[in-house]
């Protein structure tokens, strides 16, 4: 009788201890889960707090084409009479949870022309980004996540470059537009007919009868 109950503490020992194993996988498999999931949540708002910050250095340039000195100047722009406010606030990196923005200056150092996240981390999404963020496929960490307003460069910023001056024009389809005339993008063109009509016919002669 004692060997038998000794042999059960032992089965009840053992289960135990693999109850114990199988709650703490679990617990580990949800902690990871978790973690991925607030991470992919912070890539999220990494990508539109940087899609901000791009666009009010965009729309900062826009006014004066210059680049801001310091970020406070996207908030409260003193350049005119009436300050400009070209971001709501100054978000803090989302990934890091301060505003410890590593600042991209321009080649002169004079202005700021975009922000990086300073988290050394590396991200879990990898593709499928916007056309303006195709630089941030495969990224080794969060810092080469660089969301930079470049002004005059194809391709590289947020608005695309006017053609050069001296760039022809495309050839025109036979009566759609006359030689050396152009309109801006949305405003047509006056409607040109290239057949006139014939002149109205002249009366004819009065033969003296009434």
């Amino acid at each position: 009788m004692r060997a038998l109950a000794s042999k059960d503490r032992g089965f009840t020992y053992v289960g135990l201890l693999f109850a114990v194993m199988l709650i703490g996988l679990m617990l580990t498999v949800v902690a990871r889960v978790w973690r991925t999931t607030v991470q992919r949540e912070r890539e999220a708002q990494l990508l539109w707090v940087g899609h901000a910050y791009r666009m009010a250095i965009s729309s900062y340039y826009a006014f004066g084409h210059r680049y801001p000195a310091t970020l406070q100047e996207l908030i409260a722009d003193e350049r005119f009479p009436e300050p400009k406010h070209h971001l709501r606030q100054l978000y803090p990196d989302p990934m890091t949870g301060k505003p410890d923005w590593s600042l991209l200056l321009t080649p002169n150092q004079s202005g700021i022309e975009g922000i990086a996240s300073s988290s050394q981390a590396a991200p879990i999404k990898r593709d499928g980004f916007d056309w303006v963020d195709t630089s941030f496929k495969d990224a080794k960490c969060y810092c080469t996540w660089q969301f930079v307003y470049y002004a005059n460069r194809w391709g590289a910023g947020v608005s695309l470059p006017s053609a050069p001056v001296d760039t022809p024009a495309p050839p025109s389809t036979p009566g759609s537009q006359p030689p050396g005339t152009t309109t801006a993008p949305g405003v047509p063109l006056p409607i040109l007919n290239n057949n006139p009509a014939p002149p109205p016919p002249s009366p004819p002669p009065d033969s003296g009868q009434n």
